[in-house]
């Protein structure tokens, strides 16, 4: 592994890896195409020559929505090497979202798939941006077209430690998403402490099917890949059949727990699929403890559960090398990282007692994007960040987290909050209000809900016409599986709507 170079900027820290092993392996695809450590370098290379001759200047925003593939990396680390800030973007998001994201983030560049241009071009137009580029899946596009037109020489922007490298966009609690503001050393400081604390070696490989529009699949998974000059087997996303067909050739995999709940209904999998892993992380939703039970009695293998988010990186983990690995728990807070748990007043709390989560480190984001009032709002005066996520701290420090505060849902790995949804199903005719939660589900971990409250009966469309519609204005993972109507919600003596008795009520929709 190696450090960042002469300056902080997280690409400098690849390349001395990447030249070292040019002609190793880098990216193997499910169709077995192989890419070289060697060949990518020089496709970045060519590619940061590309954003320079559109105008990008460091510190400018590179925006992407675009579906997951190997350029779509390559276009991750030319930003970097460019010194601009990457702003992934879930490939769900309608054009009305990216309205907001376009006019808040205020990029220099756009790379959007060919078939999303009809509709973000005037937005763009709107808003004026200039250049808005295509990158298809296979790695075609006006973007890689301009790439194989320059130089395969560039010399990386040297940046400050302190300078953003990502704007990541995080779902608020208004309704609004905040943009996290992401900077080298987050990201460098975080890859280093996993490339260690995981037991990265020479010869691992990574099985990656996550996607990489947000932190586990595009810093957690690459960045201490890069690092490790590791070979990855790339999937365009988790099937269960094609991971369980190159899941015998990887040592290490990387997943939400929704890949471990349908590995585990596949009849075949046992130890013959798991023979060379070594690691099995799971992380972006509470893991089940009979999900991890039952995975070590099929595999022998232990997953090892961690905790992190978009404005802090990875958090906490459970031991690697030494120590338990406790099912429903999220282990220890990572070297250099210290957490606490306190009041919602910042009272801190002693070991065992429930309260918010707090951390500190080098891995915290350094603030929302043009947002100082929410910053200043959610860091305490002493620097620590308050994540809002219930949890208590064992005597050993160990970390549980308990539920989560603000009603956060989180399905299949993405976070929904769900006054954005209630804000659109309140303005549909006839209804009086909305409720949105999350109730538990086999295969998403949770699954949205809406119950809507209606003058009468018969006052609204059909279930299916209104999750259609909330289609066309909200991500997919964003809509409910269920929509249900009542004359009026569940609430407490002083008016506010009870949603843990919703939550309760339906809490078994998704059985059996």
């Amino acid at each position: 592994m190696t450090d960042a170079g002469a300056d902080g900027n997280l690409y400098a820290a690849f390349e001395p890896v990447f030249r070292a092993n040019a002609a190793k392996t880098l990216f193997r695809t499910e169709a077995g195409q192989q890419i070289s450590y060697g060949t990518f370098a020089e496709r970045v290379a060519r590619m940061a020559n590309a954003l320079v001759a559109l105008g990008v200047k460091p510190g400018d925003r590179v925006m992407a929505q675009i579906e997951k593939s190997v350029e779509n990396v390559v276009l991750y680390l030319a930003t970097l090497k460019a010194g601009a800030v990457f702003n992934p973007l879930n490939t769900a998001y309608t054009a009305a979202e990216l309205d907001y994201f376009i006019g808040d983030a205020d990029p220099a560049v756009i790379v959007i798939s060919a078939d999303r241009r009809a509709k973000l071009d005037p937005i763009a137009a709107k808003h004026k941006v200039t250049s808005v580029m295509t990158l298809e899946a296979d790695g075609s596009g006006t973007l890689s077209d301009l790439a194989g037109q320059q130089s395969a020489v560039h010399a990386t922007v040297v940046r400050s430690a302190q300078d953003l490298a990502a704007l990541l966009y995080t779902s608020g609690t208004t309704g609004r998403s905040k943009g996290a503001m992401i900077t080298h050393e987050n990201l460098s400081s975080n890859a280093r402490v996993l490339h260690a604390y995981w037991g990265f070696v020479p010869g691992d490989v990574l099985l990656h099917a996550l996607p990489i529009f947000h932190v586990h699949g595009l810093f957690v998974a690459l960045n201490t890949a890069f690092l490790n000059g590791s070979e990855i087997i790339w999937l365009a996303k988790f099937d269960a059949g094609t991971v369980m067909k190159l899941l015998p050739e990887a040592t290490v995999i990387m997943g939400v727990p929704t890949f471990y709940t349908r590995l585990l209904g596949e009849a075949a999998f046992g130890p013959e699929a798991c023979k060379k892993l070594r690691l099995v992380i799971s992380g972006s939703a509470p893991l089940l403890a009979e999900t991890h039970v039952e995975f070590k009695a099929r595999t022998g293998l232990e997953i090892l559960e961690r905790y992190g988010m978009t404005e802090a990186g990875m958090i906490t983990s459970n031991p690697y090398h030494e120590g338990q690995r406790v099912a429903g728990t999220v282990g220890y807070a990572l070297p250099g990282v210290s957490v606490r748990v306190a009041t919602k007043e910042g009272q801190i709390l002693p070991q065992g007692e429930v309260g918010v989560l707090e951390v500190k480190g080098p891995n915290v984001f350094s603030g929302y994007w043009r947002n100082p009032e929410k910053t200043q709002e959610e860091f305490r005066p002493d620097g620590y960040f308050i994540t809002g996520d219930l949890s208590t701290i064992g005597p050993d420090g160990r970390v549980t987290i308990v539920g989560r505060a603000k009603d956060l849902i989180i399905t299949g790995g993405f976070n929904v909050y769900p006054k954005e949804i209630e804000e659109e199903l309140n303005q549909l005719p006839g209804v009086v209000e909305s409720a949105v939660v999350g109730v538990p589900h086999s295969d998403f971990g949770e699954a949205v809900i809406a119950v809507l409250a209606v003058a009468k009966v018969g006052d609204v469309g059909a279930e299916a016409d209104i999750i259609k519609h909330l289609g066309e204005r909200l991500a997919k993972f964003k809509l409910p599986k269920r929509v249900f109507v009542a004359t009026e919600l569940p609430r407490n003596a002083m008016g506010k709507v009870q949603k843990a008795e919703l939550r309760s009520q339906y809490a078994k929709i998704f059985a059996g």
